[in-house]
């Protein structure tokens, strides 16, 4: 990673209890356990926490602190469905399997809601989010898109907003109309992640921090080393995204880390924030190079677009974003931006997400494209099945097609940011 944002610069790290630091001691000497997950982000912690409630000896190990990565930094909109569309998943899995990967992003969903009312989570909940139209042919898209759902998928949360329909959920002259579902939402991601590790200890897993997995060794029994200590399972689950690296190069290959950022203005008058978002609904555009936002609970205005596939930090960043806000609401001219952040989202080739496993008992999760704040913690309940001997579902993801970035390590990065052109163009049109 050439730039990566301290998390302390977040407002989510600002406003939790935890903040963005070790909690947790690091692990010394060796340790045995029935399954070692290497990463704590959603799908880490949900992965040990479903495995700890089946019986499972779990230990988790994280190289610097549990949410630090893109689970601890999102967008925290909670969206069904996948980055890679419905039509490509038909293409690569048949029409049959595509629904059942449909409805298994609704079951991820109602898993997260599950979570939180379960497990107590305090992450500032709250249901719906609109995809809004920024031009003509994005209600044309939008009304295909719920015609699909309607009609295909037999999902009917979702539905058309005109532009007066629109105005209860979002106010700005840049919008035309929308789709609303009400089964989605957005949350608090740090906190979230935070209270899904306390569910995992709680359940019988064990965490260790500020432990980096160096290298891992496989056969019936799986070795992984650690800076000052290693630990033996039969199984191994590997969530690091793109911050695994070196230890598993055949899939790091194929995903990609694309910086994505957040700005937080100051707080706003309660009065502005419910003129603004009405409803406190989460609300993202469809262009390519989209952008999002969304009210905190302390009635903030959190801003999320740009992106970088570059892995260089955006020149003037914190200014650009502000422009992107104030094109959006011009009542924010004068509103002062507090907190600027950003972090990295494992794309594939496909954007659809990268299930598998590397060996009968190696196990990874990754390239969940924007979609992972609910899709991880269902991949980490599918890798609990797994290992206690009901694949099918996990496999169902396991058949997707993936394919390594072309250019190796020295041109892929420029070879994106070429293709990436031409979508930036078609957002203009």
């Amino acid at each position: 990673m050439r730039h990566d944002f301290p998390p302390a610069r977040s407002w989510y790290a600002a406003s939790s209890i935890e903040g963005a630091a070790p909690q947790r001691v690091a692990l010394a000497g060796e340790v045995r356990a029935d399954v070692v997950v290497v990463g704590g982000g959603i799908a880490g912690c949900s992965a040990a926490l479903h495995l700890a409630q089946r019986g499972y000896r779990t230990v988790l190990i994280e190289a610097r602190f549990v949410g630090y990565g893109a689970s601890g930094r999102s967008g925290g909109q909670t969206i069904f469905g996948f980055a890679a569309g419905q039509q490509q998943l038909k293409a690569q899995v048949g029409a049959q399997d595509a629904r059942r990967l449909f409805d298994l992003s609704i079951e991820a969903l109602d898993l997260t809601q599950a979570l939180i009312r379960e497990h107590g989570i305090a992450c500032d909940y709250h249901a719906n989010h609109v995809h809004v139209a920024t031009k003509a042919r994005h209600l044309t898209e939008l009304a295909g898109w719920v015609r699909e759902l309607n009609e295909e998928y037999g999902y009917t949360s979702a539905r058309l907003l005109d532009a007066q329909a629109l105005g209860e959920h979002v106010r700005s002259p840049r919008f035309l109309g929308g789709l609303i579902d009400s089964r989605s939402g957005h949350l608090h991601p740090l906190k979230y992640i935070q209270g899904l590790a306390r569910a995992a200890e709680a359940a019988g897993a064990v965490i260790y921090e500020s432990t980096p997995a160096l290298e891992y060794r496989d056969g019936r029994e799986v070795l992984v080393r650690t800076p000052a200590g290693a630990i033996r399972a039969p199984h191994l689950v590997l969530c690091g995204n793109v911050y695994l690296g070196r230890l598993a190069p055949a899939i790091a290959r194929r995903i990609l880390g694309v910086g994505t950022y957040i700005i937080a203005t100051e707080p706003l008058a309660p009065a502005l924030a419910r003129k603004l978002l009405p409803s406190n609904a989460a609300i993202a555009d469809i262009n390519w190079i989209l952008d999002y936002f969304r009210r905190s609970s302390d009635d903030r205005l959190l801003f999320g677009g740009r992106v970088s596939y570059s892995a260089f930090e955006p020149p003037r960043l914190t200014e650009s974003m502000r422009r992107r806000m104030v094109r959006i609401f011009p009542e924010l001219e004068t509103t002062a931006v507090e907190y600027t952040w950003g972090g990295y989202l494992d794309i594939t080739m496909s954007r659809a997400p990268d299930f598998g496993r590397l060996e009968r008992n190696v196990f990874y999760l990754q390239g969940f494209s924007g979609h992972g704040m609910t899709l991880t913690a269902l991949a980490g309940k599918l890798i609990a099945e797994a290992i206690a001997g009901t694949a099918e579902r996990f496999d169902l993801f396991a058949r997707l097609p993936h394919r390594d970035f072309p250019g190796g390590r020295a041109l892929r990065r420029p070879s994106l940011v070429l293709a990436m052109l031409y979508y930036r163009v078609r957002d203009l049109l």
